[in-house]
């Protein structure tokens, strides 16, 4: 558990020391997050040895104290970004870039712990977390299509064989958005025993409170900073799915349901520094598989699970190159579905 805490908590402390001092603690912060991660995942490799039948109360204490830094930042981030302080232009650049990767990976990632868990309480915060970068609605397409028709053309978030990030990312935007109204809505209409309250309207008036208090901080600078640090972070979340899921597909079974989803149908990133500081988002096929299971218990099986050649982040980068990333992920998406394809009809 000392492998997540530290590795997230130091960039926190980074982006506060950035915000607080300026300096050298920009460029620090930035290099923490790319440069430094890419080495240290090139170092070594620390395999998990966590018991996932054992509880972790850590785990819960560093998601909430990473919710409620989330806030602390992004606020403050808008702050010092949109109004006439010590910090000067390139000083801003560099904590632009670094605090909108703090937010789409290490934010989106403990969000997406937070929605999975079974507490109210700790549900809300994530959904929270998303309202905060104008993303709401993510909440009920991740819960109520993702993880229901992953690896399938009916998920927006799934990318298809040979589809490019930019096609994907509009795609998906406008499709979960519209998928997860409308799962929301069938939900309210069928069951009798669920309240009334579209979550649709939370995430409305979440984002709308979000914009108010930027509007507060700097004005409209400070809701252009909002919306800059808001689209950083979605086109981050964005990549994670296009890349997690890139070219996988469940078989549909002779009784036209789709096969449970398994090992086979997300890739993995199990590079040791960059999972901890995305708090194991990319081991991701154990997610899908168990859904409920906390971050630190999550686990990779190298004989099962499509491994992606290089960390999630890098591969993050390489997406926004399609002709390169196409010559490096086509290929390998082809070869596990060819090697993992058998005829089912049951």
């Amino acid at each position: 558990m000392l492998r997540f805490t530290m590795t997230t908590l130091m960039l926190v402390i980074l982006l506060g020391l950035a915000l607080a001092e300026g300096g050298v603690w920009p460029l620090v912060a930035l290099l923490y997050i790319t440069v430094f991660t890419y080495c240290m995942d090139k170092l070594g490799t620390l395999a998990s040895v966590d018991d996932p039948t054992k509880e972790f109360p850590a785990g819960t204490t560093l998601s909430i104290t990473l919710g409620i830094s989330h806030f602390i930042l992004l606020f403050w981030g808008v702050y010092g970004l949109s109004s006439d302080t010590f910090l000067d232009m390139f000083d801003k650049v560099l904590i632009f870039l670094s605090l909108s990767l703090f937010l789409g990976q290490i934010s989106n990632a403990n969000a997406h712990e937070l929605i999975h868990r079974p507490a109210r309480s700790m549900q809300y915060l994530g959904t929270a977390i998303y309202c905060s970068l104008l993303f709401g609605h993510h909440v009920s397409a991740h819960r109520r299509v993702h993880h229901v028709y992953a690896a399938t053309d009916l998920d927006p978030n799934s990318a298809r064989l040979d589809e490019g990030f930019y096609h994907f990312a509009l795609r998906a935007w406008v499709g979960s958005f519209k998928a997860g109204w409308r799962a929301e809505t069938e939900l309210r209409q069928k069951a009798a025993n669920v309240t009334d309250w579209h979550p649709y309207r939370t995430y409305a008036l979440g984002a709308a409170a979000t914009l108010g208090m930027a509007a507060l901080i700097g004005g409209l600078a400070g809701i252009a900073v909002l919306l800059g640090l808001a689209a950083y972070a979605q086109v981050q979340l964005l990549l994670s799915d296009y890349v997690q899921h890139y070219g996988l597909r469940r078989q549909k079974l002779s009784t036209g349901k789709w096969e449970p989803i398994g090992p086979q149908h997300s890739w993995n990133a199990p590079n040791w520094f960059s999972e901890a500081l995305m708090l194991n988002a990319p081991r991701h096929s154990d997610h899908h598989i168990h859904p409920m299971r906390a971050f630190p218990h999550l686990q990779v099986d190298h004989t099962a699970m499509p491994i992606l050649p290089y960390s999630l982040p890098f591969m993050a980068v390489l997406a926004l190159a399609p002709p390169f990333w196409r010559n490096v992920m086509t290929p390998r998406a082809k070869a596990w579905s060819a090697s993992s394809f058998q005829p089912m009809s049951t």
